[in-house]
């Protein structure tokens, strides 16, 4: 259970989601960014997010970890956008894919290292969804199986089959280039 505790008024809740964008907010970023691969939407999106658990926290009865609650609202509301048709029919602008390079290395390795970023990265887009987001909660995340499979709401067998799946899928396209 989350250390998250509120009280039924307003001010409580303002209090509670303006620490879980703290918490969370880049993290609620980057998983949104895997989906539609667009920094600009990604921005949006998450704003989005967090005004949709505002709304929803005087129903949530802390069943579940709050991580888990928001982490489950993050991907409906995400594969909901995905399903628009403003999504299908306008193109956007793609945003930067990683963040700056440590500066104590050379150019050189500088490079070599985004290139290769890079080629990860557009691996990983290529994957279906349901694939793209096994990899994310794992490796991004480091999130366990168990964890994996209630925020996707999946049986765990079917996590680990999705992340094995990923995982040759991305060694077969990583292999060809």
């Amino acid at each position: 259970m989350d250390s998250y505790s509120i009280e039924q008024t307003n001010h409580s809740y303002e209090a509670l989601i303006d620490e879980l964008m703290t918490d969370y907010g880049q993290q609620i970023l980057q998983l949104v960014m895997q989906y539609v691969h667009n920094s600009a939407v990604a921005e949006d999106l998450t704003q989005e997010i967090f005004v949709k658990c505002y709304q929803a926290l005087p129903t949530f009865h802390f069943n579940s970890s709050v991580k888990t609650w928001l982490w489950r609202i993050a991907i409906n509301h995400t594969k909901d956008y995905l399903k628009s048709w403003y999504a299908k029919n306008v193109e956007t602008a793609q945003g930067a894919l990683f963040a700056q390079v440590k500066s104590e290395a050379s150019v050189e390795q500088a490079v070599i290292q985004l290139e290769q970023d890079n080629e990860l990265a557009r691996a990983v887009f290529a994957l279906p969804v349901k694939y793209r987001e096994v990899i994310y909660l794992c490796y991004y995340e480091e999130q366990s199986m168990k964890e994996m499979a209630e925020v996707l709401q999946l049986n765990e067998s079917t996590v680990k089959t999705r992340l094995r799946t990923a995982k040759q899928l991305l060694k077969k396209r990583l292999e060809r280039v």
